[in-house]
């Protein structure tokens, strides 16, 4: 192979000559131009033929260099493989291209699509002695990309050919039908004839063709082609590996019932179906062999045929038909027009999410739009008076993924969407009201003349309020505001003087009906800063004591309606105060055996404790032998209501999933180290982790939360409670609690978060627990298959693979290994530090854990609603 490689090296430097040229003839007419490219490109060609016979071999302990633009070419000098740069890009890639088409633009296929090399480290392709294409940047010693195979026969006979079908393979020099390795297995965006797309009995993985993400970028985009994994013999076009929007249809022996044109699509290919034990999957090859032919993905969302006749590309079929049908093709807050010249545009008050000469020369709208003020409910203020108002849009087809909301009134519908921040939209019509949080997606402004469309209402900040009212509209407004206001506030001091005649009749203890719990936080927040000594202190962040018939006619009468759920602690029940406020209120169960003096040390021990991601306890009530706890209402309930559903998953995106582990981070940080007091938490767990409007995490349950001195690093209890899956294995064996068991809970919690999957009952493969699994994974380097796939993939795997480190140590089985909580958020702030490898975790299966230690109180069953709290004893 050495002879061959100066060859390659010139061919390859005559080809470039060839571009550079055809790029001349472009901007020129001269005869003599043509006539000079006329010459290049028959010497391009005779010196590719000339090396047809040999040049299409990569042996073992050879390379090809991108510094001397070496390149390989199938024996019938069909494709080629090389280095490539694509136009107005300093980034480099390792593809194969047509070499019918004149230039390195129609990649079929593309190695490093996700770590590109530059051109300041000379990149090379090896063969290396043990039988692995390796791709590395310069001297670097770690591949950039391998095809990471762990034996062969016979490594020294082993060598990589490009055929002519395009595939590029690994296989025995001496037996060439014994492949070990072929890029028709990894699919990029291109699917060539010959090639399987299905799925794999083994891996059960699916062959998926991922677009690029704009013409100037290979990197994956958001649109993907694949077999149904469920078992259908048919294809699915999908938008961020989670919303089909297209699908091929069934196959029916012969062809796809959803394709297109199909008396002229068999003019070019016909399919084949295979499944036997080395996967099911689809094949195709073309009726008339000198066509060239191939299926791609566009990061346009579209699925389409081509082929090269003449040497030009032509398209043969494409779907879906409407670019309007594609999903999200304009992003978040992007709106799609039939009829302008840029078919995306952001709505009002919001601006393409990258640089506007890029999403406009790209036309990648994949980022979407963000907004350009923020809204004034995010900042709890009005600033100078102003407030967030709704810009009405006509003629729309409405988003999906709407929330029916109970309204008989479009005011109350618009009132509904303007208390939820969360809200970004509403819209009023025959169906009712309809509300939609977060990013809005598949807008489409209808042209007049064709299909109806709706109006909705969209949510913008005071900022962006444009008047185009004349002075007359005011002087109205100024007329008939204060006469408004002035009827409303006689028809609710009327309507009120009932209910507040009954109020002044409840008993002598605090009303909870009257209770500002805002003022209330001001002021333990004031009485926590002061100088004062702690026995003051102490006095200001007492709990509110309320009485019996207050929180009775907040709940009005624990009326059924108002039960949000019951556990072992007993229910808990949905309030409202009289300014509005909602809480919850929990009446802990008569068998909790705990008494009045270790319940009120309890609720005092939380009512002390004041940070954004601890939930706030409000106050409690002690009569008639009941012992309630009030809490403040979060309306999204708790994690694992979402994060182990199939469907209210694809709620929790990765960035909001980020979030929720960011907050968790900074709630247990507080607890360990800045809180007055130390707290060990001892149940963190998804459904102690309660969610607020806007989907931010607080630390609920503090039951059997410990308080350990400023000194003490571990206790002891002799009773173990908590919960199966959690509990750090010196807790169970020894009774030892620590804040590093509070680090073995939250690793658990966060392998949760990122694989979607609970660490009790989990079973895959020899897997007994999610966090045995998770370790499988890293030590078999394919950590990112843990990420739960029906949220997409995220836009940087780098970042995940971080996160899945840090809960590897966190779970690790000597205290000491684990990292404090300090260290986590250092680990999590700083992500080009590099992080520690992980030891083998503690627990390798949930039946270990049982086994250990089989006396363990259960709290699992203490733990199921919207408000949580875990058994409790007497500390």
């Amino acid at each position: 192979m050495v002879s061959n490689l100066s060859t390659i090296t010139n061919s390859g430097r005559y080809c470039k000559l060839e571009r550079e040229l055809e790029g001349a003839i472009m901007k020129s007419k001269k005869p003599w131009l043509l006539f000079a490219l006329l010459l290049i490109i028959l010497s391009c060609s005779r010196e590719r033929f000339s090396i047809a016979a040999a040049g299409d071999t990569l042996s073992a302990g050879h390379s090809l260099s991108f510094s001397k633009d070496e390149t390989i070419v199938s024996k019938g000098g069909t494709f080629e493989l090389g280095f490539f740069r694509p136009r107005h890009s300093l980034k480099i890639y390792l593809g194969i291209w047509h070499t019918i088409t004149f230039g390195r633009t129609k990649h079929v296929w593309v190695a490093n699509r996700e770590n590109p090399l530059s051109d300041l480290f000379s990149p090379t392709l090896n063969l290396s002695e043990d039988g692995n294409l390796r791709l590395f940047q310069g001297s670097s010693k770690i591949p950039v990309w391998s095809t990471n195979l762990s034996t062969f026969p016979k490594s020294n006979l082993t060598e990589a050919v490009l055929l002519d079908d395009g595939n590029f393979v690994l296989r025995d020099r001496l037996n060439p039908s014994s492949i070990f390795w072929e890029s028709f297995d990894h699919p990029t965006d291109t699917w060539l004839p010959g090639a399987k797309l299905g799925i794999d009995k083994v891996t059960g993985k699916p062959q998926q063709l991922i677009s690029w993400k704009n013409s100037e970028d290979p990197s994956p985009g958001v649109f993907s082609y694949g077999l149904d994994p469920n078992g259908s013999n048919q294809y699915f076009l999908e938008w961020n590996r989670s919303q089909i929007f297209w699908s091929s249809g069934l196959w029916d022996g012969k062809i796809f019932s959803n394709f297109p044109e199909k008396r002229s699509n068999h003019n070019y290919s016909t399919f084949s179906f295979v499944s036997n034990e080395n996967g099911r999957y689809f094949t195709y090859s073309v009726y008339n062999p000198p066509f060239l032919s191939r299926f791609v993905v566009r990061s346009s969302g579209k699925f389409e045929q081509l082929t090269w006749p003449d040497g030009q590309e032509n398209l043969i079929w494409s779907q879906p038909r409407l670019q309007s049908d594609v999903y999200a093709l304009c992003g978040a807050f992007g709106v799609y027009h039939e009829n302008f010249s840029s078919s995306c545009e952001c709505l009002t008050g919001f601006e393409p999410s990258s640089k506007m000469e890029d999403t406009s020369r790209l036309k990648d709208w994949s980022g979407g739009c963000v907004r350009k003020s923020p809204l004034q409910c995010e900042n709890k203020t009005f600033a100078n008076g102003k407030k967030d108002w709704f810009l009405k849009i006509s003629n729309i087809r409405l988003p999906v993924y709407t929330k029916p909301y109970l309204a008989v009134k479009a005011s109350r519908c618009e009132l509904a969407c303007m208390e939820k921040c969360s809200c970004t939209a509403y819209a009023y019509n025959t169906s009712g009201c309809m509300i939609w949080e977060g990013a809005l997606l598949n807008l489409h402004q209808l042209s007049d003349g064709g299909e109806i469309g709706q109006a909705i209402y969209l949510k913008l900040a005071a900022d962006d309020h444009q008047s185009t009212t004349g002075k007359k509209w005011k002087v109205w407004v100024a007329v008939l505001v204060p006469a408004t206001g002035l009827l409303l506030c006689l028809f609710i001091c009327f309507s009120c003087k009932g209910k507040l005649r009954s109020i002044d009749q409840i008993g002598s203890g605090n009303n909870l009906l009257l209770f500002d719990f805002d003022t209330e936080l001001h002021a333990i927040n004031d009485g926590m800063n002061t100088n004062n000594n702690l026995n003051k202190r102490e006095k200001d962040t007492e709990l509110p004591l309320f009485s019996y018939e207050s929180v009775s006619a907040a709940t009005n009468n624990f009326l059924a309606v108002n039960k949000l759920g019951e556990g072992g602690y007993g229910p808990v029940y949905k309030g409202k105060l009289l300014q509005g406020k909602e809480i919850a209120v929990k009446m802990l169960s008569k068998r909790s055996g705990q008494g009045i003096e270790e319940f009120r040390n309890e609720t005092i021990l939380i009512a002390k404790l004041q940070h954004r991601n601890l939930v706030r306890v409000l106050g409690c009530c002690i009569e008639r032998e009941e012992k309630i706890l009030i809490y403040e209402y979060m309306p999204n309930k708790s994690l694992d209501f979402y994060l182990f559903d199939p469907t209210k998953k694809q709620m929790l995106g990765w960035e909001t999933r980020i979030r929720i582990i960011e907050g968790i981070v900074q709630g247990l940080l507080y607890l360990h180290q800045h809180s007055r007091l130390r707290i060990i938490h001892r149940d963190l767990k998804p459904s102690n982790i309660l969610l607020d409007s806007e989907m931010n995490p607080k630390i609920s349950d503090f039951g059997i939360a410990r308080i350990v001195g400023g000194n003490e690093t571990q206790a002891n209890t002799n009773r173990i409670v908590g919960t199966y899956g959690y509990m750090s294995p010196e807790y169970v064996i020894q009774g030892l609690y620590s804040v590093k068991s509070d680090v073995f809970s939250f690793g658990v919690l966060l392998l949760e978060i990122i694989s979607g999957k609970k660490n009790t009952g989990f079973y895959n493969h020899n897997s007994m627990s999610l966090v045995r699994y998770a370790w499988e994974l890293w030590r078999d380097d394919r950590s990112l298959e843990l990420m739960d796939p029906t949220v997409g993939y995220p836009s940087s795997s780098s970042i995940m693979l971080r996160f899945i480190n840090i809960g590897l140590l966190c779970v690790q089985e000597r205290p000491t290994d684990r990292p404090t909580m300090l260290d986590v958020v250092l680990m999590i702030s700083n992500e080009h530090a590099l992080l520690p490898t992980p030891k083998q975790p503690a627990f390798t299966s949930f039946q270990n854990m049982m086994d250990t230690n089989p006396t363990v109180d259960n709290a699992e069953n203490c733990s199921k609603n919207s408000v949580t709290i875990s058994t409790m004893e007497a500390r």
